[in-house]
């Protein structure tokens, strides 16, 4: 992809990223001028204004710190931290109902849920991409030094629950999902109720966390199983034993060694157990369109790169479209977002869960799924349907009772309203900035991973040729 096209991409996601942010502080200012509230500025992102305007004594900014945004209400708890000092007057301020404040904060979330709700029948209407195979919890792959293989769980089976909930789906978002139970279970063990050949059993998995350096996120839960992915070659190198034996794309790979497989990994497997010792020719079951023949290939080490392990010769395996365009219910997509949230946060505070603050996604995650969308097959459905999810979240995190946020203004005029006269300034001014270092430093942390996961997965993405020997 060219530099131009991913500033571009970026540039869109930033753009719908922004949307969000307005509308939700869209909500505080008007509410804050109907009831009569001063405005001093409104925001877009924080920090030092990179760019700043005054028009009927309101100052309208743009921060340098892509993150979030603002409207500065100095009749409310004061935001100096994050909002630096505005352009205000020192005329007194007209005093302040405890109603009008609350007014004022609930209407941000207010106004990001009914956006919500405006996407979600938007996506109603013009429908969103869903794998038909979504359903399925049938497993593609069993890592055989894993977890999952020593348990007895193999290729093939369909499994039914985990530590006994009923799943659905194989990966999230759905709380039903293979992937959402495991990540989530808080035994020593997994139990994993699966079928297979028309019988049921139990597998009792020790879950692995793989080793993480000091500047990744910790791993979380995992047996090593994988769904179904049909082997579909996308790419056969030339003059590789594939190429030489007559593999071809759209050829699909359905046996090894006569042994039937449900996902490509069957075949990389295959391959990576080739420097345990002498290479060995493997025998292909091919399936091209109607016909089916069989290929022993012996894998060779390419020319470049140097240091490369015997190969098929096989570079990509093609993603199956199997989507289809459906139009969930405006409430059901609500329900959703709103069950994944709760969820999330109840996992993440939770004394027994891996899960913690750490594995949560901030601005650069969100501009990242954006540009993936972008990117994709219907990727302003996408994007629509993830806006959705969005708006919900940001509905709800902001109505958390904490200082700096919606909720955290809600509480403090609730004490006002309780005790019948404001919250001392200055115990008001250190409870606000403490909170917002906090929040400032949880960003930037936050962020130091999803710019790592980014640059990363960046790298892991790159074409590497691999080039072997004329035949």
């Amino acid at each position: 992809m060219s530099i131009l096209k991913i500033i571009f991409t970026v540039f869109e996601a930033l753009l719908a990223l922004n949307l969000l942010i307005f509308v939700h502080e869209l909500g505080h200012f008007f509410a804050a001028r109907w009831r009569g509230l001063r405005v001093d500025r409104f925001a877009i992102w924080f920090g030092k204004p990179i760019w700043k305007k005054t028009i009927n004594g309101v100052e309208y900014a743009l921060g340098w710190i892509p993150a979030g945004g603002y409207v500065a209400l100095p009749q409310m708890a004061s935001m100096e931290m994050i909002e630096g000092k505005g352009e205000s007057t020192t005329a007194p301020l007209p005093n302040v109902t405890a109603l009008d404040k609350i007014i004022v904060a609930f209407a941000g979330p207010l106004f990001s849920f009914l956006l919500a709700i405006a996407f979600a029948f938007v996506v109603w209407g013009v429908g969103k991409p869903e794998q038909r195979s979504k359903d399925s919890t049938t497993v593609g792959w069993v890592d055989p030094t894993g977890p999952a293989y020593k348990a007895g769980l193999r290729p093939g089976d369909k499994i039914l629950e985990v530590d006994g909930h009923a799943v659905t789906q194989f990966a999230p978002p759905s709380r039903d999902s293979i992937t959402w139970r495991i990540v989530t279970s808080e035994n020593a063990t997994i139990a994993i109720k699966y079928s297979r050949d028309g019988k049921e059993g139990i597998a009792n998995a020790v879950p692995f966390k793989r080793a993480t350096k000091w500047y990744e996120r910790k791993a979380l839960r995992q047996i090593l199983v994988a769904p179904t992915h049909p082997a579909i070659i996308a790419l056969v190198a030339t003059n590789s034993p594939a190429a030489v034996a007559g593999l071809r794309t759209n050829d699909e790979v359905i046996a090894i060694n006569g042994e039937r497989i449900y996902s490509f990994a069957s075949v990389i497997w295959a391959e990576e157990m080739l420097t345990n010792g002498p290479v060995k020719p493997v025998r292909f079951t091919i399936k091209r369109g109607s016909e089916q023949f069989e290929r022993e290939i012996l894998a060779e080490k390419p020319v470049k790169p140097a240091k490369a392990n015997p190969s098929f010769g096989i570079l990509a395996w093609a993603l199956v479209a199997d989507e289809e365009i459906v139009h969930p219910a405006p409430l059901d997509q609500i329900r959703e977002s709103a069950g994944q949230i709760f969820a999330t946060i109840g996992t993440v505070f939770s004394s027994k869960s891996d899960v913690s603050v750490q594995q949560l996604g901030g601005a650069v995650m969100i501009i990242r799924v954006y540009k993936n969308f972008f990117e994709s097959d219907n990727g302003w459905r996408r994007v629509l349907w993830f806006s959705v999810i969005l708006n919900v979240n940001l509905a709800l995190l902001n109505l958390l009772p904490l200082p700096v946020l919606d909720g955290g203004h809600i509480t403090l005029a609730l004490i006002e309203a309780i005790r019948r006269r404001p919250v001392s300034p200055r115990l008001l001014n250190y409870i606000q900035s403490g909170f917002a270092v906090l929040l400032i430093i949880f960003m930037l942390y936050i962020g130091f991973f999803d710019t790592g996961d980014w640059v990363r997965a960046a790298r892991a993405d790159r074409d590497i040729p691999v080039l072997f020997a004329p035949k």
